[in-house]
């Protein structure tokens, strides 16, 4: 937006949910002041919005006739091209975040079936250390489920040209590829360690 001279800044919003979530107090504020004032709804980035491509719609629909702006991609047009371009980026985004959360709970579910006991045994009255090699064993299970989600993102930012821990950092945060601490930001160090347990896996 600050390729228009004639455009001013009307109200800051600063969501602190998630975008998974549908129920948020701060969205919810923000498209009732567009509404009020046929003001455009400027978004850093559309992971930040929705992961869903139904509450995504939704949210460009119920924005008005201005409509919403993302930061992170200015050549979206406006009208119903760029609608069906959302559409698709927020679809997208979906299944990727279904795949991973799919793949981790076969993970949970394998270990689960060879008798490794999930969650953490450190405060269970009988506590051992065959419980310890179990939750091991289970923690072990969920990062291998996660390194073959993530790695393709980090093969393809590579081939795009990423070069140092901070450009995949950037990639995988700009996909929206959750990191394996949980948040929403990439750090140049978590990149490091995956590369470092692919080299010894």
């Amino acid at each position: 937006m600050a390729s228009q001279p004639t455009a001013r800044l009307a109200a800051e919003f600063e969501e602190v949910e998630s975008g998974k979530r549908n129920d948020r107090p701060q969205l919810a504020a923000a498209l009732a002041a567009c509404r009020a004032r046929r003001a455009v709804l400027v978004i850093a980035k559309i992971d930040r919005l929705a992961r869903n491509a139904r509450f995504l719609l939704s949210v460009v629909e119920g924005v008005g006739d201005a409509g919403v702006a993302f930061c992170d991609l200015p050549q979206i047009p406006p009208g119903p091209t760029g609608r069906f371009l959302l559409t698709l980026l927020a679809a997208v985004a979906e299944l990727e975040a279904g795949l991973i959360s799919q793949r981790t709970k076969a993970a949970l579910a394998a270990a689960k079936a060879r008798g490794v006991k999930l969650g953490g045994p450190r405060n269970c009255p009988g506590f051992d250390t065959t419980q310890t090699r179990n939750a091991r064993a289970a923690r072990t299970a969920i990062a291998a489920a996660y390194h073959v989600d993530v790695w393709p993102y980090i093969e393809a930012a590579q081939r795009a040209g990423a070069t140092s821990l901070r450009q995949i950092a950037e990639a995988l945060t700009a996909r929206g590829v959750r990191p394996p601490s949980g948040g929403e930001v990439w750090h140049a160090k978590q990149v490091s360690r995956l590369l470092q347990q692919r080299k010894t896996a």
